[in-house]
């Protein structure tokens, strides 16, 4: 074999074998590695998805329309993503075995695709094609079962999600809101027993922040419900949380703050895994996308239903303002990026902020 035609077989066989490393390592971060791990070809998978959804969405005239499509959109772009794999790793292994002898390209396609897909009705003719062959078929396997294995996962995590989640309309109405969560709460004569719902939410906060950096489709999987979020409902409790800590006169209790602290970290974390842009240290006077007017109005709410209100307002305004302005922008953009269903403080005013773009693309 004249030394040119050596070279670029075994240039072909790299270009092959990096691109099913690549495609594995893709897998290992995605199915296995315990950890937030951004992948460039998950990524690329579910923008290329979101853009034929949007397709969709352009003809959608109401919000249970859109969340229709949407609900989707999660289950579809892991299908295609571990069809993307199954896909790349049939490629790789066709530029191997062109590369190792077979006549041509589609004679190694054929014997490539008979091996990922182990269904063996193109036998190798050399026993350098037989381990390539072994090997494809070993690595088809291996992905399909990570698969299977990474779905039961997934959904315990989301079965926990939604639990607290639906539990949230029992004490703050759908959309929920502070006003009602604190009503609920003086009217059955509980306001004593708010720790028990902070404890709660920190460590429904902590678990999400988990599972959803490290399981990252989880972020778009849809509650049962069109009008339930997981975005809507983690701003509700922090702007609960808030409201008593700044403006509800209560004996102070350590635990708000460490609710409120594991829940805007975690929405920070979850916004770095999707690129979005927001003020790592914001001073406690930063501008935040609810007026006083706003804030007022709840305040004159929470009086009307019977609640201990600080006299003094401004002094308030500012503690609210303390603690909603660490996490603000990340919840706005959180509820733009999941189409999260119209709620007050969170969705309704996500277009403020602009569409988050997966910047790491471009890079």
């Amino acid at each position: 074999m004249p030394p040119i035609e050596l070279a670029g077989r075994l240039l072909l066989f790299l270009l092959g074998a990096w691109i099913v490393g690549g495609t594995l390592l893709s897998a290992i971060k995605t199915f296995v590695l315990p950890r937030a791990a951004p992948s460039l070809l998950p990524l690329v998978v579910f923008r290329a998805v979101r853009l034929l959804f949007r397709l969709r969405l352009a003809r959608a005239t109401t919000y249970e329309e859109r969340d229709r499509v949407m609900a989707l959109f999660a289950p579809v772009g892991l299908l295609v993503l571990s069809a993307a794999w199954l896909l790349l790793v049939g490629l790789g292994y066709t530029a191997m075995f062109r590369a190792v002898g077979v006549d041509s390209w589609i004679a190694a396609l054929t014997l490539s695709g008979s091996s990922l897909l182990t269904l063996g009705f193109y036998p190798p003719a050399s026993p350098f094609q037989i381990l390539l062959a072994l090997s494809e078929a070993s690595i088809g396997l291996v992905l399909v079962a990570l698969l299977i294995a990474y779905l039961p996962t997934m959904y315990s995590a989301f079965s926990r999600r939604e639990a607290a989640v639906t539990m949230l309309e029992t004490r703050g109405g759908s959309p929920p809101s502070p006003v009602e969560v604190l009503a609920r709460y003086r009217r059955i004569g509980a306001l004593d027993r708010l720790g028990d719902l902070w404890a709660q939410w920190e460590q429904w906060f902590v678990d999400v922040g988990e599972t959803h950096t490290s399981l990252a489709a989880l972020s778009f999987f849809r509650s049962p419900r069109p009008e339930h979020s997981w975005v809507t409902a983690a701003g509700a409790v922090l702007d609960t949380a808030a409201i008593v800590h700044s403006t509800v006169d209560l004996p102070p209790d350590p635990q708000v703050q460490l609710m409120l602290r594991a829940g805007y970290l975690a929405l920070r974390h979850i916004a770095d895994y999707y690129d979005l842009e927001y003020e790592p240290e914001p001073k406690p006077d930063d501008p935040i996308s609810i007026t006083r007017a706003e804030f007022d109005h709840v305040c004159d709410r929470l009086v009307d239903n019977g609640l201990p209100v600080k006299a003094d307002r401004d002094a308030a305004w500012r503690g609210f303002v303390g603690w909603r302005v660490n996490y603000d922008t990340v919840l706005l953009a959180l509820a733009a990026l999941t189409m999260a269903p119209p709620a007050p403080w969170s969705s309704d005013r996500s277009k403020l902020v602009r569409r988050p773009l997966l910047r790491r693309l471009r890079r």
